[in-house]
């Protein structure tokens, strides 16, 4: 505690540059030669556009994370969470020696995990410990697995508990060895992707770096963070070609086969070499696998391709559509909030939520909502999931029309369509119960078994419990009202049989 009278020593994140504001506006202008040679690249947009709305989220802060008064602030630690690094010595020595008898409790943790506590003496009211990996460039590719987990765990601590504001430290300590530069891309990728997806309610996040690590984070920021549309071109050359997947999670290319349209490298140095490559064209072992191009266009056309040859088709055009929605501003969507993650059923399926009140489907760009679809989708759909569509005080302008829904059923990847496992249709009414058989009957295949009609939350709750999904407030009151009618509809019954 403070002396009364005495200047605090914590530091109050309202009055830090946002890092919107640390834009240097005197900063030298790129040369016109190199200005105008990005201007071709424009028509492949950049994954990490100018969005002025999370820009204000970011800080930028090179000091003490101890001091930062947040909601919570992150510490970086080992498994026994009692190791000895200069993040971890300041948080400790501040926050007391309660801190340590709490830790016991946790147990440990692991690597890439979060586990979260008070904040004790400390201006934040929580600490998020995560551990970071031992990095081995034998297994770089867990090493960025696991770092990515840490900084993902963390931001979803910070959404589950409605924190408002949140600190991060370098989770890669010098002790574990991690490369600077490399972590800090996982870090701010991460970070980005998540205040795309989530980040609604996030109104801060803090990035603070010691005196060494700042010049790497100030060289690295304006890549995924870009603050003029000057700054975003600029930066597209100087992004990775691993950028992760829709979340920032690093993709392991071993797991990934390729088999290329039109095999052959084309070196434009000696026409010697381009000949000589060209003749190869067509002879390359994958290139016989791929087969006659314009012969399989054809056959698109005639109707007459093979099943294999039409799977690899939809591929091509579903990869078209993610890539598409990974580049396009979908804020507007996310902020409907008529999809989002939830919990785990009762089988540790992810729960995906869809609120049928929340679609504007009259004022809405069907196309972008269809984009945000697939964003949010794709790295969800990789492992068994199940959905819950809240159908509760749906009014005509919220029915999404069947055209619409058969087209998304058929641009979807097939990891959509397999990994479903259950679709739940809560307060269903009897129109919307004769659209969806005649739909699931006519329009899609392999639906039909997987839709269940509940009447009613209990039901809900027989599958995933209640702290599991995230149950908008006025589906709550409907489904409490609508059980309060039944009562004492079934009392009324009862006194006059009697």
């Amino acid at each position: 505690m403070d002396p009364l009278g005495a200047r605090s020593q914590f530091v109050d994140i309202q009055t830090l540059p946002t890092w919107e504001q640390q834009l240097d506006p005197e900063a030298e202008e790129i040369p016109q030669e190199y200005s105008d040679s990005l201007v071709s690249q424009q028509a492949f947009p950049s994954p990490f556009p100018f969005r002025p709305d999370i820009n204000r989220k970011i800080i930028l802060f090179t000091g003490d994370i101890a001091l930062l008064n947040c909601t919570a602030i992150v510490n970086t630690s080992n498994e026994s969470l009692n190791d000895k690094n200069p993040v971890s010595d300041s948080i400790h020595q501040l926050a007391g020696p309660e801190l340590r008898d709490e830790l016991l409790k946790l147990k440990g943790c692991r690597t890439g995990e979060a586990k979260m506590t008070k904040g004790f003496n400390l201006a934040a009211r929580f600490i998020i410990h995560t551990v970071g990996p031992k990095y081995k460039a034998k297994y770089r590719t867990a090493a960025e697995s696991s770092l990515y987990s840490c900084y993902r765990n963390i931001m979803q601590q910070a959404k589950e508990q409605a924190m408002v504001s949140v600190g991060l430290c370098v989770v890669s300590t010098t002790k574990r060895g991690y490369p600077l530069e490399d972590a800090t891309h996982i870090a701010l990728r991460t970070v980005r992707r998540f205040l795309e997806n989530y980040g609604n309610n996030i109104e801060t996040v803090v990035f603070a770096v010691s005196d060494t690590e700042e010049p790497v984070y100030r060289k690295l920021l304006p890549l995924y963070y870009p603050r003029t549309e000057e700054e975003e071109r600029t930066s597209l050359p100087l992004i990775p070609a691993d950028i992760g997947n829709s979340e920032g999670e690093p993709v392991v290319p071993e797991r990934q086969i390729r088999i290329t349209e039109k095999p052959g490298t084309l070196e434009d140095d000696c026409e010697d070499s381009l000949e000589s490559d060209l003749g190869q064209v067509g002879n390359h072992a994958f290139a016989r696998m791929e087969g006659d191009v314009d012969k399989q266009r054809k056959l698109i056309l005639q109707g007459q391709m093979s099943e294999a040859a039409m799977q690899k088709q939809h591929q091509r055009n579903y990869n078209r559509w993610l890539c598409r929605a990974r580049a396009e501003d979908l804020s507007d969507i996310a902020a409907l909030k008529a999809l989002y993650q939830t919990g785990v059923d009762m089988c540790g399926r992810t729960v995906m939520v869809v609120v049928g009140r929340n679609i504007p489907v009259t004022l809405i760009d069907l196309e972008k909502a269809l984009l945000y679809f697939i964003h949010v989708m794709d790295h969800i759909t990789v492992k068994e999931y199940v959905m819950v569509y809240f159908h509760t005080l749906t009014g005509e302008h919220n029915h999404l029309d069947s055209d619409f829904l058969k087209n998304l059923y058929d641009i979807v990847d097939a990891k959509f369509k397999k990994n479903l496992r259950a679709f739940y249709f809560v307060h269903p009414t009897f129109r919307s119960k004769v659209s969806t058989w005649f739909f699931t009957t006519f329009s899609v295949s392999g639906m039909k078994d997987k839709v269940h009609y509940l009447d009613n939350l209990k039901q809900l709750f027989t599958c995933i419990k209640p702290e599991q999904i995230d149950i908008p407030p006025f589906v709550l009151e409907y489904d409490t009202r609508q059980q309060t009618i039944l009562q004492i509809m079934q009392a009324y019954k009862l006194f006059h049989s009697l």
